[in-house]
């Protein structure tokens, strides 16, 4: 018989590639791994593995073992889902994985009717970001996260992992505001000279008349062609998040497709620091519509964007069902500024 934790690490090594990658993801020593995996080539009876240098590729026979052994999982989390649906009311711990904004504006508000709800769940947050996630949830260090993706960064399914779609938001560019040259470029194009101004073309702060105003909800049309605002600042210096995030490849992604590669100053993942660089004219950026919810500094000016950034739920295959997992989406789509796209529930 087969041993399903066996089962998970040759799946894990066919994600990772390397047993010090699988033994680093989940606190086991490299030798553990390699005398686990052994155990589970006798098991098999015929090899899984074969050496190339310092990696190990699978065979034949071990992939189609990894295809199965995603199979075996998936029912067991559908069996634990089951089992936890038996039981008379939730407890014990739930762990969750979110980035920095959802952490800030949507996740709070989902504790507290999650706790109102379900007193004995005990929800553990820890700030994943979106690319760690498949990782953590398939070593067991997450149970559910939430995760987000580009237009210009797609992100393909992962294995081992279901997503649902919780929300959209809209893109903003975030500028200087006593240095505005996308107003300049559109009134020359006749893309709209107005957008910095929140008409029906963009949104903004303006020039700071308002000063602490919140910032607008996107206008319900299009804004002004975003190649034309993006290029009005190629000569800028850029501020982005850290390389090897989401939000970096999504602004280095949306200057390229515009015809030009930013000139990137300051590399910063949090939003309300990125926005205080802008206002302290440090360069420009492009923040989602969380990043500038509630009173935006007068000095900086926003332009929507026509790209969204779409965030899900995600958590393993199998576990939809688990209560712990459908009562905290619940709770987080009841929780969805009004004010964002929500895609519609899961039936």
């Amino acid at each position: 018989m087969l041993d399903v934790r066996r089962l998970r690490l040759l799946r894990e090594l066919a994600r990772r590639g390397t047993i010090a990658a699988v033994a680093e993801a989940l606190a086991f020593s490299p030798s553990a791994v390699s005398q686990q995996l052994a155990v589970l080539e006798r098991e098999a009876g015929l090899p899984l593995l074969e050496r190339t240098g310092r990696r190990v590729r699978l065979t034949a026979a071990g992939q189609n073992l990894v295809r199965h052994a995603e199979a075996v999982l998936e029912r067991l989390e559908q069996a634990d889902a089951d089992l936890a649906e038996a039981r008379s009311g939730l407890a014990g711990a739930l762990r969750v994985g979110a980035f920095p904004t959802a952490i800030r504006a949507i996740v709070p508000a989902a504790l507290v009717d999650l706790a109102r709800r379900h007193p004995g769940l005990e929800p553990m947050v820890s700030e994943t970001d979106p690319a760690e996630v498949a990782h953590a949830l398939r070593a067991g260090d997450l149970d559910v996260a939430l995760v987000h993706e580009y237009d210009f960064v797609p992100v393909p399914q992962e294995p081992g992992l279901a997503t649902q779609p919780l929300y959209r938001e809209s893109m903003y560019l975030a500028t200087p505001a006593q240095a505005t040259p996308a107003r300049t470029a559109l009134a020359e194009t006749g893309a709209g000279a107005e957008t910095e101004t929140g008409t029906e073309t963009g949104t903004g702060t303006g020039t700071g008349a308002e000063a602490g105003a919140a910032a607008p909800a996107p206008a319900p049309g299009p804004g002004p062609e975003q190649g034309v605002v993006l290029r009005a600042h190629a000569g800028a210096p850029w501020i982005t998040a850290t390389p090897g995030t989401l939000c970096h490849a999504m602004a280095l992604r949306a200057c390229q497709a515009a015809g030009f590669t930013p000139r990137i100053r300051h590399r910063v993942d949090e939003f309300p620091t990125v926005l205080a660089l802008v206002a302290a004219g440090q360069g420009v950026a492009v923040v989602p519509q969380l990043g500038v919810m509630g009173p935006v500094d007068p000095a900086v000016s926003l332009t929507r964007l026509l790209m969204e950034r779409r965030t899900k739920i995600a958590f393993r295959s199998g576990a939809a069902a688990h209560p712990a997992v459908a009562a905290f989406g619940a709770a987080l789509r009841a929780a969805v500024p009004p004010e964002l796209a929500t895609p519609a529930s899961p039936a």
